[in-house]
């Protein structure tokens, strides 16, 4: 009974490619020229941040020149695309275009990209919105995806470990300098949840990242509440130019 259901579901809405509309086999895909065209990074990356490098490993650590000059506070990172082209269609569709379905495939990129990083009885958290700005889009999407990330994973998710107590503006074009100054007290552990994270190893995931300021204040509150070590997961990497 549950077959037929779920064929005469695909003969009224057929699955439809995530980047373009066209028709797919199977649903939450992309089709052939999508996937082509859509940066995920493999190879030798930063092992802090997840931007792809040039070269192979040598049994050292590597990281990029980013952050090399800003050390980071969290232990580990990774990204599962460049956020450029059709990647960064995907996840403005995903933030401002009511599209909160894209979580889903998003999930399972981000899933294997943090397959390095991931140890046992880790705990999930999102990047936490401001309630003024949860209030107008309806959703995180960070919430979203960390969700996602759970699901593939088998990880607990916490979605309210850090709660965001300043409504800074859009951090778009700003320098890493403002950005850091703006997040200075910003974010911190949620007092019913701080417990949760005590000894624990977290994974912060966010939708884009790109000076890692805001990664850095929320590694920071982890820590601060007594969390063993903190790694980050990006969908998306920001590519400075050089």
């Amino acid at each position: 009974m549950w077959q037929k259901i779920q064929t005469v579901i695909e003969a009224i809405y057929p699955p439809r490619c995530l980047g373009c509309g066209d028709l797919v086999t199977s649903d939450f895909g992309l089709c052939g020229t999508c996937w082509r065209d859509t940066p995920f990074i493999g190879g030798t990356v930063c092992e802090s941040c997840g931007v792809p490098l040039i070269g192979a490993t040598d049994g050292h650590r590597i990281e990029c020149d980013d952050c090399m000059a800003h050390p980071r506070p969290w232990t580990d990172g990774r990204s599962a695309l460049l956020y450029s082209g059709r990647a960064r269609r995907i996840i403005l569709a995903l933030k401002h275009g009511d599209r909160p379905e894209l979580a889903r495939p998003a999930g399972l990129w981000m899933a294997r990209a943090a397959k390095p990083i991931l140890c046992d009885r880790m705990l999930i958290a999102p990047v936490p919105l401001h309630w003024t700005r949860l209030a107008r889009r309806r959703y995180n999407q960070s919430a979203l995806l960390a969700q996602s990330v759970g699901r593939e994973t088998g990880l607990p998710v916490c979605p309210d470990l850090l709660v965001r107590s300043v409504a800074t503006p859009m951090l778009e074009g700003m320098t890493a300098a403002q950005r850091d100054e703006l997040l200075t007290g910003a974010i911190g552990a949620h007092p019913r949840r701080r417990h949760r994270m005590t000894g624990q190893n977290v994974l912060l995931v966010d939708d884009v990242m790109t000076s890692g300021a805001t990664f850095a204040a929320c590694a920071q509150a982890c820590l601060d509440a007594g969390a063993n070590q903190v790694f980050v997961l990006a969908l998306a990497r920001v590519l400075r130019d050089t």
